[in-house]
């Protein structure tokens, strides 16, 4: 059985860390093993995608796509997601459901630029939402089990003149 004070690491186990630039004695003084002058010997310097002059591989791939900036990010919900709130009791459904009571209950994280209702799920309770968008299936669900959808989207209107 071996004692605490005889404890070690195997052989091998740990490698010292080479010190450079520290002095002639110890093989890597002074350039430090950067050998002389040019861009890899100085600190910083930036290579990642340099290929020797060649044209680099992220550069000869072709670009594809467009990401618009103005673009809405939605919160989507679906109506089965507020159905289980309200069982669960987190929401209540004769009061009016919004962004801020979707977010209390934790059926969204976070509002982002508006809530979207999605169609997917059964539903029997009259609840009267207030939601950004729905879509066509999400409507016609609410409304046939008596419900109450009302939109924030603005809508342009064109105007003649």
């Amino acid at each position: 059985m071996t004692k605490l004070n005889e404890l070690a690491d195997n052989a091998g186990a740990h490698k010292k860390r080479m010190r450079v630039g520290r002095g002639p004695g110890s093989g890597k003084g002074k350039t430090a093993g950067r050998g002389v002058k040019g861009q890899t010997s100085r600190t910083g310097h930036g290579m990642n995608a340099f290929e020797g002059g060649q044209m680099p591989l992220h550069m000869r791939m072709p670009k594809r796509g467009f990401n618009n900036p103005d673009a809405l990010v939605f919160a989507e919900v679906n109506i089965w997601r507020i159905v289980k709130a309200v069982e669960a009791g987190k929401l209540d459904a004769k009061k009016p459901i919004d962004a801020a009571a979707l977010k209390a209950a934790g059926v969204i994280r976070r509002e982002r630029d508006g809530v979207k209702l999605l169609g997917q799920g059964e539903l029997s309770l009259k609840l009267d939402i207030t939601a950004y968008s729905a879509t066509a299936g999400a409507l016609k669900i609410i409304e046939a089990a008596g419900g109450k959808v009302t939109l924030t989207k603005k809508v342009d209107v064109a105007v003649e003149g």
